[in-house]
């Protein structure tokens, strides 16, 4: 059975600012994915830069950067995820 694509979304906003959201709902859970979710939540500006962005690829679990930072991310439910994604968001462009 394959991962399943819950939604992919990509947006180019009006400043230039890029906005990529996509999820797959595992067959399985796995060490690095106990939740079952597989998900990469980007938010970059026009130049390519990143400014922030939440992904949980195998070997490293959950992690979120914010800048050029690396940091844990506790996982608790998908809407969490997208919320704490868009605070970070909202936050990086209030600098």
């Amino acid at each position: 059975m394959k991962a399943k694509l819950l939604f992919k979304e990509k947006s180019i906003l009006e400043d230039g600012y890029i906005l990529e959201l996509v999820l797959w709902e595992l067959p399985q859970k796995t060490i690095d994915r106990p939740h079952g979710y597989k998900y990469r939540l980007y938010f970059g500006d026009g130049k390519g830069r990143c400014l922030v962005r939440y992904d949980n690829e195998s070997g490293k679990g959950d992690h979120k950067h914010i800048g050029k930072k690396e940091f844990t991310y506790e996982f608790v439910d998908r809407d969490k995820l997208i919320n704490d994604f868009y605070k970070d968001v909202i936050h990086s462009r209030k600098k």
